[in-house]
Order: C-alpha cells, then structure tokens, then sequence
C-alpha cells in the first residue's frame, strides 16, 4: 500500500537513517521526488557484451574482464597525471585511461586479478583501441548472473553503491503514491503514458523496449523528456504572453536622419544588418514593448544596428540606454556613438561609476531635461537616482553577463520601454528557442567585406620555440600579441598553466617588450586600466585569464595564443580568437595543446583551425558538451537537464513548445481550475531552478 507521496521527506523512506540522509542531502535529493527523479544515465545491454578481441572503434559496449594493473602516468615536468587502468580477458588486453580522477579513492578501489564490468565507448586514440573515462565496477559473478539484461546505471555517489541505490529506488516506487504533473489534456493530445508508468519503467527498463531505451526513445523516456521541456517552455510561453500584454508607446519617426547616417559609413551595410533593423523598426512600431535579441559574431556590425536602433527612437523623440559590462566595452560604444550621432546633432552621455561627482551629476541633469538622447554606461545605469525624461528604448549588451534581477532593473526606468540584447555568443537555434523563447530573435550571419579570416593552428609543446620566435617576428613589426591562461595562478587540485607564472615566464623571454597581466580577481579600475594601456600599445603583450572573452576592440593585436586550449569549450574558444583579426593586419590564433589531450580537446582544436564560422561552431560545441555546460546554466536561467539533450531531442522540444503554448493561448495567467496543478508544479520547478 502507498504511504509516501512525492514531496514526502527522505527520512520517512525504509532505508534511510541519519547518515544516509545527510550523505544524499548533500546531493540534493530531499524527498522521495528528488530520489525518484535521479534517472539513469545510461543502460548496461548484457545483450551487446563482447571480448576484448572483438571491440571495434565507436562502439558502446559492456565487458567483462581482469584487472591486470592500475598505475598512474606522470605528464612531462608537470604535476599533472593520466591514471591507466589495463584489463584482460581470454582473448586480449585493453587500457582504461582517466585525464581525470571522477573521485578522490576512485582509482584504490582496484587491485590485480580483481573481475570487473566495463562499460564505455571504444576510442581509437593513436592506432591503439582503448576506453577513455569508462564505468568500471568490481562484480561478484554469481549474483551478477541473475540480473536483467539491461542494467540501469547512475551516476555514483561517493560512499553509496550501485546495489544499495538500485534497492532505495526499487522501495520508493513501490511505497509512493504518484500524482501527474500534466493534465489529462496534454498528455491524450502528445500521446504521453503516466508519470507513474514512466518512473517505474525508467528505473526498470522492459527488455521488449530495449531498442527504443538505448536510443533515449522508449514511452517512458519520451515523457519525462517532454515534461523537463514542458516547463521550461510553460514559463517561457507566459513570460512572452506577459510581453504582449504591456502597453508601450509606439516608436515612430516623426523625422528621419537615417540616411544621412548611413551616407557618413566608409561602407555598406549586409544584407544581414539590414534584416535585422528592419525587424526591429517593424517592433518599435507596435504598441507592445518589443522583446527582440541580436545575435551575430564578433565583428558582424551588430553595435550599428543597436546604434540606428537609437536613431530610429531619437527620432521619434525618445531617449536609448545602452547597458555594457565592462567601462572600456562602455567607452568603445560610446566612442562609436559619438562618432555618429553627434554629427546629427544627437547628445550622447557615458555614465560609468567611475566619473567623478560633478560629471556625474551633470549627466543626470542630462538625462532628466531630455537634453541627452542616448546614455551608454554600466551597473551604474541602474543606480536609484538615474531617471530619464522619456526613455523609450533600452539595450543590454552581451546580456549574458548581466542576471537577470540588472536586465529588470534597467527595464524599469521607464514604462515598458522596448527592449533589446545582443550577444555576440552565436546561440544554435534549438537553443535559442530554450532559452530565448520569450525573446524574438534577429541573426546577423553575414560579415563585413574586406573583414581577413583568422589563420588558426594547432601546437604542442614540443614546437614552443618556433611558437615563441613567430611571436617575436610579429612583435618586431609592431604589432601586440595576448596570450590566455585557464587560471589565475596555481592550483594542485588542477595543474594547469596558470596566468601570474606564465606573465613572469614571458618578461623574461620578451625582455625588449612591456608585458601586462590581467584577471578577474583585480579591481574594475585596474582592469579598465590595463586593458587601456594594451589598446593604446604601451603594452605589447597582454598575459590574461578569460576575463578578455568579451572586451575591447584592439586592432593593431593580431596574435591571439591560447594555453592548454584543450581545456577551453568551443565557443570559449571562438570568443577568445574574436578579439585579434579587428584591424587591416593579418591575424593568427594559436591553440598551445598540453600533455593530457583527450580525443575531444584533439577534435575541438582542428574544429577551430576548420572554420571561422561561429554558428557552425556553436552547433558542435552544444553537441560535444551539451547544453548546460555550454552556456552555464545559473547565467543563462536554463535549467540543467536530467533527460533531455536538446540536439537530440528537437522534435520533443518543438512538441512540448507548443503544447504549452497553446494553453498559454486559452489561459494567460493560468488562473482556470484545469490550470491550477500546473501552475503549482510550474512554481516549484521554478524554485528549484533558482535553488
């Protein structure tokens, strides 16, 4: 009989003392939901088991087999180590490697002779077969032998096994009774089973479908895939329902000095720019707010667009905030803005917190008469005592570093003024519709004329001199270089190239240059202050973490030379080559590859020495790390996933969009009697995407 509901705590759970409790607490799971929700990440299929001598490359496949031997493998000089684990069987040998440790004891839990199961994708790494970071787990043969033949496997919790995890599952689904967070509605209309039926059957898979589950495509995973998008879409659905809601007042050029603005540029606009402008004027037009993001790549003239966007409500007698992360980002709008407006006679103003009293005060005299039409600034846009005479339009650009509590605040200095982002982190469009859903987007995917591609090269340490003297040869031809390390300085639980050992390492190989070091731990001031220093060349190389992925337009940089590139994403890595090739030299990124390369660090670096492309870039980032990791899922307000992967699951994404927005359609607010559950299992999901 049922005595445990969903929201029941753990502790009420058979099996679950004090120590437990605590143990799986620390992993968030709570109550008998959380416990049930922790899904598979994949199935052992004893059907597909194989011999060592039969493995080919790219297979996923379960053997079993003997330890011969674990070891580890130090790196070079480094502190750093692969640890190697080689089995055997009757018919041969094979090597298990680990470019990490999963957890501290992972590797003592094996000793020789020892059987275990190993579960993993087969890797041809150097013309030899291998596995790299597979599940290995001593077994006991005899009770193995008893078991289904398609084995649920979780992620391990330190101090928890297998066994005892499975058993805890198995109580929870037979003691709780299970509600369905869907109406009946839905489910008939998506021809969806029961959330009951598709926990009991994610945690005990049928055999006959078998097939279905290893390609994530049976009824129950079908479900609960479609319910994680369900609510992600459901929240998005109302946001944009709230959007259309609002009043604005409509943005409508009583003159218009785009054309003489236009005829000031030593070049024509693309096609790309000119779209995404009119899809903008088009929204300034209505009398809802518009809710519009620009994406495009690092130098496609997505500022122009954002600045005619200014025009276009300056004309109509309205003000433009443009909201930027950094002062000097700030100060490079700003610059541009004065460029071409003030020459229309346009007032633009720069607020930033570092102006002194009076320069500030006076700007915000400005901005209440109305006298400035267009502020460019940071945070300190949203200071209380910032207020506009008749702001009608704000921008927010590379919305992704600003949460979204900053983007309100902004919105609100003044009655529902129209809304633009820009990012230039190209967002592929299944993405996009996840985490923009609310947003209509606009792709700037053209480039400039006459823009150089950047050459881009792969290197390991063994060509560091010639890396070294190539940069000198730039350098002596006056250009500056930046080279870009993965921590500030450094770590044993890491050992990675660090950015304070690497800039006291380049003094003494450049002696002849000035070289400048820059992180994220330094003030703002000092930042602002080195990068100024780099732009205006009193700094030939610029030794830097990450912090410069999103910066200032340095054109005389031409050499970008990325440390350990391996353990950079491929969007990071796009973004870090973006800030060289902005000038008329011809500019080179160079991926420094370190000792450890897995087979995935190998395919990223020759994806970025294929193309330059940043949308096809991102598509394969998304499906190399899926899309939590790629764009962090705190920043972005995307929840992490447990079931659903949106590359492979676009089909469902575009099914559960619509399921939810259809009810959306019937019920704005969710305030019908049909609604009520969803609304409650909506603002929970909500809390835990926060929490």
């Amino acid at each position: 009989m049922s005595t445990l509901k969903l929201d029941t705590p753990l502790q009420y759970l058979k099996g679950v003392g004090p120590k437990l409790g605590t143990l799986l607490a620390k992993r968030d799971l709570r109550s008998v939901g959380d416990l049930l929700h922790v899904f598979p990440r994949g199935y052992e299929d004893r059907r597909a088991m194989r011999s060592i001598r039969s493995l080919v490359p790219n297979q996923t496949v379960s053997l079993k087999a003997q330890v011969v031997r674990v070891r580890s493998i130090p790196l070079g000089r480094t502190r750093r180590k692969i640890w190697e684990i080689v089995l055997k069987d009757e018919t041969g040998q094979i090597s298990c490697k680990y470019f990490r440790s999963p957890y501290r004891g992972y590797f003592e839990r094996f000793e020789p002779h020892q059987t275990v199961r190993v579960v993993g994708k087969v890797i041809l790494y150097r013309n030899n077969l291998e596995f790299h970071h597979p599940d290995i787990h001593p077994i006991n043969v005899s009770e193995e032998a008893e078991k289904d033949e398609l084995i649920p496997l979780y992620t391990e919790i330190e101090g928890l096994s297998q066994n005892k995890f499975q058993k805890l599952i198995q109580a929870a689904l037979q003691l709780t009774e299970i509600e369905d967070s869907l109406p009946e509605e839905i489910r008939k209309k998506s021809e969806l089973i029961s959330l009951k039926q598709a926990l009991q059957e994610i945690h005990n898979p049928p055999l006959e479908h078998a097939e279905k589950i290893l390609k994530w495509r049976s009824p129950a995973q079908i479900r609960l895939i479609f319910e994680e998008l369900f609510w992600v879409e459901l929240n998005l659905a109302l946001k944009k329902s709230g959007h259309q809601l609002e009043k604005a007042l409509p943005v409508k050029a009583k003159l218009s000095r785009k054309g003489e603005l236009l005829s000031r540029l030593p070049f024509e606009l693309t096609q790309a720019q000119i779209r995404a402008y009119e899809e903008i004027k088009t929204d300034l037009a209505k009398p809802h707010p518009m809710h519009r993001l620009v994406q495009g790549d690092v130098g496609s003239g997505k500022t122009l667009v954002a600045l005619l966007s200014a025009l276009e409500a300056a004309d109509a007698g309205f003000q433009t905030a443009l909201m930027a992360p950094t002062e000097i980002l700030a100060e490079q709008h700003y610059r541009n803005a004065v460029k071409l407006m003030e020459p229309l006679g346009i007032q633009v103003r720069l607020l930033v917190g570092s102006l002194k009293t009076k320069e500030r005060n006076q700007i915000l005299e400005d901005l209440i008469s109305g006298e400035a039409q267009i502020c460019v600034g940071t945070h300190a846009l949203i200071q209380k005592d910032v207020e506009f005479q008749r702001l009608g339009l704000t921008i927010v650009d590379e919305q992704h570093r600003f949460g979204v509590q900053q983007r309100n605040l902004l919105k609100s200095k003044a009655v529902s003024p129209h809304f633009l982002v820009m990012t230039a982190t190209p967002i592929p469009r299944t993405l996009a519709m996840t985490v923009y859903g609310d947003l209509d987007v606009s792709v700037i995917n053209e480039m400039p004329k006459g823009r150089q591609p950047i050459v881009t090269r792969k290197a390991f340490e063994s060509k560091r001199s010639l890396v070294t003297g190539f940069v000198k040869e730039q350098l002596q031809k006056g250009r500056q270089a930046y080279v870009v390390c993965p921590l500030v300085e450094e770590s044993e639980a890491m050992e990675l190239k660090n950015a304070q050992d690497e800039y006291l390492r380049i003094q003494k190989e450049f002696p002849e240059y000035k070289v400048g070091l820059l992180h994220g731990k330094m003030k703002t001031a000092d930042k602002d202050e080195i990068m100024r220093a780099f732009r205006d060349n009193q700094i030939q190389i610029l030794v830097s973490t990450t912090v410069i992925e999103v910066g200032v337009d340095v054109p005389n940089a031409n050499i970008m030379v990325i440390e350990q590139a391996e353990r950079f994403g491929l969007s990071q890595l796009h973004q870090l080559r973006g800030r060289v090739g902005r000038g008329e030299h011809k500019s080179f990124c160079i991926l420094m590859l370190g000792y450890a390369l897995s087979e995935e660090g190998r395919q990223r670096a020759e994806i970025m020495e294929q193309t330059t492309d940043g949308f096809k870039i991102s598509e394969a980032d998304l499906e190399m790390r899926g899309p939590g990791e790629f764009l962090g899922t705190r920043q972005s307000g995307l929840p992490g996933f447990r079931l659903a992967n949106l590359v492979r699951d676009l089909d469902l994404l575009q099914k559960a969009r619509k399921a939810a927005f259809d009810w959306v359609s019937k019920d704005p607010s969710l305030q019908k009697i049909e609604s009520h559950g969803l609304k409650e299992h909506l603002d929970r999901q909500l809390e835990n995407w926060v929490g």
